[in-house]
């Protein structure tokens, strides 16, 4: 029996169409993290050829010159702006080693299976292939959340939906194959106005509530939602922040380095401390 869903892949669909025409108005997000992923990417001492940008959005990234670029994206229109696929990143429709480098900025936090989209990650990997990925991570986004939990007042319903700490990306990685895993964190802090702004940026990034089991915010609480995210600001202006995961894994190969055997250790810590 499978296990049941947790975001609803039709509303996640239809977010994403919804938000590709004005789509770059509200990429300051992804434009962070994939910059962050264009820096990591610098700092590797090898030439790829063939990248695959899954969650491509309006196909903001751009790979090294000389190499190809696939795309894939679970809504159509950014699909078919990009010239990519239409597939969600669970169910990937590639060949096992068909690229040497997977980038993913700003999806994962948004899929069903996150475990089973890595391990297909590292399956469409060859040997050696290098996976580079951000997406929001626990504890964005904590004014919002507050904000919409006073709205809610004594009946509270799940606005946001749960997002993966960096500890457990670290987690998945090492569970989906990875070799050489590493997750690490980037904050950033984002000031509105009011409310209206932050829920306009989020429909424009298809960040909005796709979970399952969700409910329309009634005019009244979201009347007072607004009143609660003004009182947290100052000065006209209310601080949002959101930390941005990193990921970093390779397809796991002969060639790479590999920790010592336990008890094989050749010296003494203490000597090596000067104790």
């Amino acid at each position: 029996m499978a296990a049941p869903e947790i975001f609803d892949r039709s509303a996640r669909r239809h977010r994403r169409d919804r938000a590709e025409p004005d789509y770059p108005a509200h990429a300051f997000l992804r434009a962070a993290m994939l910059e962050g992923i264009t820096e990591r990417l610098g700092a590797v001492r090898r030439e790829f050829t063939d990248f695959l940008d899954l969650g491509c959005f309006d196909g903001a990234f751009h790979a090294p010159p000389g190499a190809r670029t696939a795309r894939c994206d679970a809504g159509f229109a950014f699909a078919h702006r990009s010239g990519g696929v239409q597939a969600d990143e669970d169910r990937l429709p590639f060949a096992d080693a068909s690229f040497d480098c997977v980038i993913s900025a700003g999806v994962l936090d948004q899929v069903n299976d996150l475990p089973g989209a890595l391990a297909l990650i590292r399956r469409v990997l060859r040997p050696d292939g290098l996976f580079l990925g951000a997406f929001v991570g626990g504890g964005s986004l904590p004014t919002l959340r507050s904000a919409l939990r006073v709205g809610d007042g004594e009946r509270p319903a799940a606005r946001v939906h749960p997002m993966v700490d960096v500890r457990a990306a670290g987690d998945l990685l090492m569970r989906a194959g990875f070799a050489l895993p590493v997750a690490d964190l980037e904050t950033l802090d984002v000031g509105y106005g009011d409310l209206g702004r932050a829920l306009a940026d989020l429909r424009g990034m298809a960040a909005t509530n796709i979970l399952a089991d969700r409910r329309p915010l009634a005019r009244a609480a979201l009347a007072e939602a607004a009143l609660a995210f003004a009182a947290a600001g100052s000065g006209g202006r209310t601080r949002e922040r959101v930390d941005i995961v990193f990921l970093t894994g390779w397809a796991p190969d002969p060639s790479q380095p590999v920790p010592a055997r336990r008890g094989s250790a050749t010296a003494r810590l203490s000597d090596a401390l000067g104790r």
